[in-house]
């Protein structure tokens, strides 16, 4: 049981995720969570106003399902198998999130700062969210796809879009974290 509570290694995990791409490219199925979103709106009634959202959202249930695996997962993952530890951040990264004004950094997951219902109420918290939430939209439909959907999905299937997109979203935090990430919390 004790290593089912530690992160798994990259021999392990990566194999997995490996072996259910082989499945969903045998099955002609392609994997991503902004999809969802998607069809989510066509069930709600979108396609008889936008075209875009006008398909046959019944044959992307097998996604949905995928979804609700993952937060049903993930919350099993925090709740029942994992032993709260610290983690391991270079020196030179706890000084400089110290002097952004977080506190403890490296000893949760989640910052209060950012993930908490007191910094989600406050102003600035508020801005992040709408900001950042519009932001991730429009990135994920101007790209055809999210993180997960040209990372997982289109780098094994080999897509060249999928590559760019990939390159762009490391480009992309690299500014976040270096140049906007100061401004906003120095």
């Amino acid at each position: 049981m004790e290593h089912l509570l530690q992160p798994w290694p990259w021999y392990i995990s990566g194999p997995l995720i490996a072996l259910i791409m082989f499945f969903l490219i045998y099955f002609g199925k392609t994997f991503g969570m902004s999809s969802n979103l998607r069809t989510l709106c066509a069930i709600g009634g979108a396609g008889k106003k936008t075209k875009f959202f006008d398909f046959n959202w019944k044959a992307q249930r097998w996604n949905l399902i995928v979804v609700l695996g993952a937060v049903i997962g993930g919350y099993i993952a925090h709740h029942l198998l994992s032993v709260p530890t610290n983690i391991e951040l270079n020196p030179k990264t706890i000084e400089g999130l110290s002097q952004l004004g977080f506190e403890n950094p490296g000893q949760t997951l989640l910052p209060a700062e950012l993930y908490s219902w007191e910094a989600a109420l406050s102003f600035k918290g508020f801005l992040i969210l709408i900001i950042g939430g519009f932001l991730v939209g429009f990135g994920t439909r101007y790209a055809g796809g999210c993180t997960s959907g040209h990372a997982i999905t289109g780098l094994s299937s080999l897509q060249l879009p999928s590559l760019i997109a990939v390159i762009g979203f490391f480009i992309g935090g690299l500014i976040m974290i270096h140049l906007l990430f100061p401004i906003i919390f120095g």
